[in-house]
């Protein structure tokens, strides 16, 4: 007898229109509990937010959504996804964590349906299967993106590597510690660490004895914050560079003062963007969760977006040809960014180098672009004034 789903968050069922024939099911694989409910809370309610805004649109198909709670287990997560294909899924958003990821797609595999990734990101997924598709850039991208910022920006000579003993961590370190070396730079330590249970401050003496330009931290939020915190502790003077596992207003806010001027890659997305559609996303998340979304937030929403779009333009009549339908987006525009995919699954986005300021995420290069535009306009201003007074 067929298991029941367990760990049932929500299930919205909705049929739309008058007479409509296909029903398709939608589900959802989240760490809404554990060590990684952070990055799992926001995109359950990105993707519900979207799963509203589809079902309000008016068309003739029946929708249903699932979402489930992995426990930041991947195991658990890989029999969840196992259960919702069996229940008739025809495409499944989950992978949140590289581990849970790497552990799904072969359910995905076995049963011949699409798998989304919100947020995975070692290069370890690029290719792994014709059904395996992330709307979240790779962390090869990520780690070479922080590598060029760093070389050519900050001038790092010398920087001290610190990385947790897990896949996620090991594939934005392996990125980053090629491409700053090839760009001239000295690792002088890498220093993989394992579960400490929250004592970091072994790991911090041992960057201020070396006293590098940098510290590279690649690890999930948690871990990143201790770490921040004993550097700026022992005021460290060096930059510290990270991940976009650091990109949580939350947990930046929990940081406080020690997060000021951390430097992190991640996709481009502004909450204060004009785009209408950026625009109308940030209002209505606001409106229902009294709070801003975050990167992953809006990566849970655009999860739900590119699905339906797929299944709109494939008919969603046979789940085994979805990844046909995503494979064929061209130029989707997403609230991360425009979103197409390539033949090996990963979406075709470029991050950008962010740092904290004032509490809140900057684009570096945004700002430095328009505080440079600023001063040439008041220069322009007295060279004015200047003429005006001869």
């Amino acid at each position: 007898m067929r298991r029941a789903l367990t760990s049932l968050f929500l299930v919205f069922v909705v049929l739309l229109g008058c007479g409509g024939e296909t029903e398709i099911q939608i589900g959802a694989v989240v760490p809404l509990t554990g060590d990684y409910q952070l990055y799992g809370q926001a995109i359950q309610k990105g993707v519900e937010l979207a799963f509203e805004k589809l079902i309000s649109g008016g068309t003739d198909v029946q929708y249903s959504l699932s979402v489930v709670d992995s426990e930041s287990n991947p195991d658990k997560g890989a029999e969840l996804l196992e259960q919702l294909y069996r229940d008739g899924a025809t495409a499944v958003i989950g992978g949140v964590t590289t581990p849970e990821a790497l552990k799904s797609v072969a359910i995905a595999d076995e049963f011949n349906r699409v798998l989304l990734s919100p947020s995975a990101s070692t290069p370890e997924l690029t290719g792994i299967s014709k059904y395996f598709y992330r709307v979240f850039v790779s962390d090869a991208r990520e780690g070479t993106t922080m590598a060029n910022f760093a070389t050519q920006k900050l001038k790092v000579a010398t920087v001290v590597i610190l990385a947790k003993e897990d896949a996620y961590a090991q594939g934005n370190r392996e990125v980053f510690e090629t491409n700053i070396v090839r760009q001239g730079s000295e690792v002088v330590d890498k220093i993989i660490f394992p579960d400490v249970g929250g004592d970091f401050s072994g790991l911090a003496d041992r960057v201020m004895t070396l006293a590098p330009d940098a510290v590279y931290l690649a690890a999930y939020a948690d871990d990143i914050a201790q770490l921040v915190r004993e550097l700026r502790t022992r005021e460290f003077k060096g930059y510290i560079l990270s991940t976009a596992a650091f990109a949580s207003p939350e947990i930046i806010e929990q940081v406080g003062q020690p997060a000021e001027g951390v430097f992190l890659t991640q996709a481009g997305f502004d909450t204060k963007s004009e785009e209408p559609h950026i625009k109308e996303f940030v209002d209505a998340y606001r409106e229902k969760y009294g709070l801003t979304p975050d990167l992953y937030a809006a990566h849970g929403y655009d999860s739900v977006m590119v699905l339906a779009e797929a299944i709109k333009n494939s008919g969603g009549e046979y789940p085994s040809e979805l990844w046909s339908g995503l494979r064929a987006l061209r130029d989707f525009q997403g609230v991360t960014g425009t979103l197409q995919f390539d033949e090996r699954g990963d979406v075709q986005k470029f991050p950008r180098v962010f740092v904290v300021n004032e509490g809140r995420l900057v684009d570096y290069e945004k700002e430095v672009e328009e505080r440079r535009k600023e001063i040439m306009e008041r220069l322009r201003a007295l060279e004015q004034r200047r003429r005006s007074n001869n």
